[in-house]
C-alpha cells in the first residue's frame, strides 16, 4: 500500500509539474503582435514566436534558404538593425568576424519576440511564390530524376541560368511536416513558362523521397524563387565548367542559354561520375559539342566497372586541367558539386592559376 501512495504521489507531482510548464508556456511564449521593419521602408505586423525566416515568408518576403530553415546551409542571412536578441552558438559557424561585427544574422535561427529593424537586398522582394503542374518525369538514372514543371500562377518566370528554386514538399505517408529544398533549375531562361528540376534522391531525405516515391505527372506543386549568385559573369574569358551528379543541372541551362546567345567565349564541361550508369544526358551534350565549334564535353569516370568497357577518361579530374587550360589568367570556372569534389576541382585550379576571385561555385550536401 505504502508504494501505491508513494507512486500516485509522484505521479500527482509530475503531472502538476508538466501542467505548470504548459501553462508558463502559453504565458511567457506569448509574444503578442510585432514588428518587422524592413530597409525602413516595409512594415509587416506578425505573431511572436516563430522565426523570423518563416515570419517573413508568412508575408511573401522570401529570403534564400536552401536548407529550408534547419540551420544547417547559412544561406538565409540579414542584417539586424535593432531587436533579434544575442548571436546564437548556432549562427557562428555560418558567419565570418566582419559578419558577426556587422550584426548580419541567420533568419532562421531568430526568434521573432519584440520589434525587429533588418536590412535585406532589394532583389529579394521580387521573388515569389509559384504554383505550378507536373508535365513530365523521366529517369535519367537509377537515382536521378528530371522533372518538367508547367507554370499556372504566375504563368512566367524570370531568372538566370543557373539559380535555383525551394521546392515545397506537402506531407505524406511517413512525413509529416511540410518542408522546402532548393534545386537548381536546368531549363533555359527563354524558356520562361516552365521550369525544369533534375533531383537526385538522397536516402531518407524527406523531399527527395517525395519526388522520387510520390510525385506523378499531374500533380500540383508549390515552389518559391529564383534564389542564388551563381550565374554567367558577362566577361569574355574561357569557362570552365565542373559538375558530378545532379550538379549537371545548372551547367544544363548556363551551357544551353549561352548557346541559344551564340557565345563565341571558349567553354570545356567536365562532368564527373563513377560508373557508367552514372552518366546521363550524354547524347545532348554532344550534340551541343557538334554544334559549337567553341564546346567541348568531358566525361570523367572515377571507378569505372569492368563491365563498362569504358575508353573515355579516367580517375580525377584536375588531372586533366593541363590538357583543357590553356589561359588560366583568362579563365572563370564554374563548379556544382559536393562539398568535397568543389574543394577538390577547386585546389586544382588554384595551383593551375586560375584566379580565386574567377572560380565560383554552387555546393550541396
Amino acid at each position: 500500500m505504502l508504494i501505491l501512495i508513494s507512486v500516485a504521489t509522484v505521479s500527482g507531482i509530475s503531472a502538476g509539474l508538466a501542467l505548470i510548464l504548459i501553462l508558463a508556456e502559453a504565458v511567457f511564449a506569448n509574444y503578442g503582435d510585432c514588428k518587422i521593419t524592413i530597409n525602413d521602408e516595409k512594415e509587416l505586423t506578425v505573431k511572436g514566436g516563430a522565426s523570423l525566416l518563416s515570419s517573413l515568408a508568412e508575408n511573401k518576403v522570401f529570403i534564400p534558404s536552401a536548407c529550408g530553415g534547419r540551420g544547417s546551409c547559412g544561406f538565409c542571412k540579414v542584417k539586424v538593425i535593432s531587436g533579434g536578441g544575442p548571436l546564437l552558438p548556432t549562427e557562428k559557424p555560418f558567419l565570418n568576424a566582419k559578419e558577426m561585427a556587422e550584426n548580419i544574422r541567420l533568419s532562421c535561427q531568430i526568434k521573432v519576440k519584440e520589434n525587429i529593424k533588418i536590412e535585406i537586398p532589394d532583389e529579394l522582394f521580387n521573388i515569389q511564390r509559384f504554383t505550378a503542374s507536373v508535365i513530365k518525369i523521366v529517369d535519367q538514372t537509377y537515382d536521378i530524376k528530371e522533372i518538367t514543371f508547367k507554370l499556372t500562377e504566375p504563368q512566367k518566370i524570370k531568372f538566370k541560368a543557373g539559380q535555383y528554386v525551394q521546392l515545397e514538399t506537402p506531407k505524406y505517408k511517413g512525413n509529416n511536416q511540410r518542408v522546402s529544398r532548393a534545386y537548381s533549375i536546368s531549363s533555359l531562361p527563354e524558356e520562361d513558362d516552365i521550369i525544369q528540376l533534375i533531383i537526385r534522391k538522397v536516402p531518407d531525405g524527406i523531399c527527395t523521397t517525395y519526388v522520387h516515391e510520390y510525385l506523378k505527372e499531374g500533380d500540383t506543386v508549390n515552389f518559391v524563387g529564383p534564389f542564388g549568385d551563381f550565374y554567367i559573369r558577362n566577361t569574355d574569358a574561357e569557362m570552365i565548367f565542373i559538375a558530378g551528379g545532379s550538379g549537371k543541372a545548372p551547367i544544363k541551362s548556363m551551357v544551353g542559354h549561352l548557346k541559344n546567345l551564340n557565345s563565341t567565349r571558349r567553354m570545356v564541361y567536365f562532368f564527373g561520375a563513377r560508373t557508367m550508369k552514372d552518366l546521363y544526358l550524354t547524347e545532348l551534350f554532344e550534340q551541343t559539342e557538334k554544334e559549337m565549334d567553341n564546346f567541348v564535353y568531358v566525361p570523367v569516370l572515377s571507378n569505372p566497372d569492368e563491365n563498362d568497357k569504358w575508353t573515355g577518361r579516367t580517375g580525377y579530374i584536375p588531372a586533366y586541367f593541363d590538357e583543357f587550360i590553356t589561359n588560366p589568367q583568362n579563365t572563370e570556372a564554374y563548379l556544382c558539386g559536393s562539398p568535397a569534389m568543389i574543394n577538390a576541382v577547386q585546389k586544382g585550379l588554384i595551383e593551375k592559376s586560375v584566379p580565386r576571385e574567377k572560380i565560383y561555385y554552387d555546393s550541396f550536401s
